[in-house]
């Protein structure tokens, strides 16, 4: 047991990233043409909207709180006067919200591309795969709050920084042994975790990498209707 943990969660999510980073950096390179969203809007536009603006509102949420809350260190929580307790009730409350809103969104999406002839027609496996597997780690991290709630001293919450934070500074002994006592929902939720960033290269989601930062940056476009001349 003690192996199997080691090689799931010390070994396993830097196989993980490795393969996040190189294999996005690859498929950059060498296949720049499937460096796309494939968006199906032109099937069917309404669904796509919704789902769309749900499932990216609550993503972008859930991950930079995940980001933040996972890797910012115990001392800094301590400074700010926020105890681990209450580091998990936030967690939970900021978390669950914007984890159902994600949900919502997800599930939309889900059915749509599942139900609709012309968009599943379109639709790759990895597609099903990458969108099944989000619903699931979904699912898990709301059920993980209800878990959370039979545990408020903030212990659990401290296992995962740790977990996290060893991944970062490269301790993978650290690592497995920091999160070998947590609740199993907890392990599965990290290990599909790190099975999306193993798959992200081989799917659409490399088109994460391509937010339109220059956007911001760009020079304002003067548009001016044209003046037709009477004869």
């Amino acid at each position: 047991m003690n192996y199997l943990n080691t090689l799931l969660f010390g070994i396993y999510p830097f196989i993980a990233l490795t393969v996040f980073l190189l294999g996005s950096l690859v498929r950059y390179d060498r296949d720049q043409y499937t460096w796309r969203t494939g968006s199906s809007q032109l099937l069917e536009a309404r669904k796509l909207r919704i789902g769309s603006i749900l499932f990216h509102i609550g993503v972008i949420a859930v991950l930079a709180g995940h980001f933040v809350g996972l890797l910012t260190p115990k001392a800094v929580w301590h400074l700010l006067g926020i105890e681990a307790s209450t580091k998990q009730l936030i967690a939970m409350g900021a978390g669950g919200f914007f984890g159902v809103i994600c949900f919502i969104g997800i599930s939309i999406l889900l059915h749509r591309r599942l139900t609709n002839p012309r968009v599943r027609a379109t639709s790759s496996r990895m597609d099903i795969a990458i969108l099944l597997l989000i619903f699931v780690q979904l699912t898990l991290g709301l059920l993980s709050i209800f878990v959370s709630a039979g545990h408020l001293d903030g212990e659990e919450m401290l296992k995962l920084m740790s977990w996290a934070q060893s991944i970062v500074t490269l301790d993978g002994g650290a690592a497995a042994a920091a999160i070998g006592s947590v609740h199993w929902i907890y392990k599965l939720h990290v290990f599909l975790g790190m099975t999306l960033f193993l798959l992200f290269p081989f799917s659409r989601l490399v088109h994460v990498w391509s937010v339109p930062v220059q956007y911001f940056r760009r020079n304002y476009q003067v548009v001016r209707a044209r003046r037709v001349e009477q004869v």
